[in-house]
C-alpha cells in the first residue's frame, strides 16, 4: 500500500516517467503502465459493485447530504470521459452529464463500462505523449497527471461504496476471499 501511494504521489507530482525508468531500467510506456496499474482494479471493483448490487439499492444512500449508488456509479463514468478526455487531449466532457441523465441499473452499468473502455484509450499512450500538456482545472499539468486524477478519483469513490456495502451487510469485492 505504501509504494501504491509513493507512486501515485509521483504521477501526481508529475515525475513518475524519469524516476520508474531509472528505477525499473525501462523506457516507452513505465509511467502510463504504471498508472494503469493503479486504475485497473479500482474500475474493476467498481464495475463489479455496480453489476452485482440489485436493482432495487440503487437509490441507496447512507444520508439524504450524500449520492446514493446509482448516482455514484453515474459520477464515476462521467468522470472517467472528462479526465481521460483530458489525457488525450481531447475536450473533455462535462462530468456530470451521466449522473443526471442514467437512472436504471443497466443504463448506468453501461455508461461505466462504455466510460472505461473510453479510458482504456487514454492509458494505452506512451509515456512521450502522457507528458502533453494540458489544462486541468485551470492549472497546466500533464495528460499522465490527468490519468493519476482518473485512477486516484475511481479509488475515492470506490471507497465510498464499500462504506455503503458494509452499512448493508455486503462484502465488497476487494475483501472477498480469492
Amino acid at each position: 500500500m505504501r509504494s501504491a501511494l509513493l507512486v501515485l504521489a509521483a504521477i501526481l507530482g508529475g515525475g513518475l516517467s524519469t524516476s520508474i525508468r531509472a528505477q525499473n531500467g525501462a523506457s516507452g510506456t513505465a509511467a502510463v503502465s504504471t498508472a494503469r496499474q493503479l486504475w485497473e482494479p479500482m474500475i474493476g471493483y467498481i464495475t463489479a459493485v455496480a453489476e452485482e448490487l440489485p436493482e432495487n439499492k440503487y437509490s441507496y444512500k447512507p444520508t439524504p447530504e450524500v449520492r446514493s449508488f446509482g448516482e455514484m456509479f453515474g459520477h464515476v463514468a462521467g468522470a472517467q470521459y472528462m479526465f481521460c478526455a483530458m489525457a488525450t487531449g481531447e475536450p473533455p466532457r462535462q462530468e456530470d452529464d451521466i449522473e443526471k441523465s442514467k437512472k436504471s441499473k443497466a443504463d448506468l452499468v453501461a455508461a461505466l463500462k462504455a466510460s472505461t473502455e473510453y479510458c482504456n484509450k487514454a492509458y494505452a499512450q506512451d509515456d512521450k505523449a502522457a507528458q502533453g500538456k494540458i489544462k486541468l482545472f485551470g492549472q497546466e499539468r500533464t495528460r499522465l497527471h490527468a490519468l493519476g486524477m482518473n485512477a486516484t478519483h475511481d479509488a475515492e469513490h470506490y471507497g465510498n461504496l464499500v462504506t455503503y456495502m458494509r452499512i448493508n451487510k455486503m462484502v465488497p469485492p476487494s475483501s472477498r476471499r480469492q
